[in-house]
């Protein structure tokens, strides 16, 4: 499931981050956002969520939403 699908609230182990772009892979990297961190969707807007990593919180579109895999 990946973080567009996510239930808001609870915490979830990223699995994996699934994506062709080296650049949207760094800057997810660079977040936090890699395989064994957990993570928190804090709230849903229009386009994307909020997410919260590594005690902060960013506003991420839903094209980076989809690329984060979670169980």
């Amino acid at each position: 499931m990946n973080l567009m699908n996510a239930q808001e609230g609870r915490e979830y182990i990223i699995q994996s981050v699934v994506t062709d772009d080296e650049q949207m892979d760094a800057f997810l990297f660079s977040l936090g956002c890699y395989s064994g961190e957990p993570i928190t969707v804090v709230s849903r807007m229009k386009r994307g969520c909020v997410i919260a990593v590594k005690d902060a919180r960013y506003n991420i579109d839903a094209q980076l939403a989809q690329a984060i895999i979670v169980h």
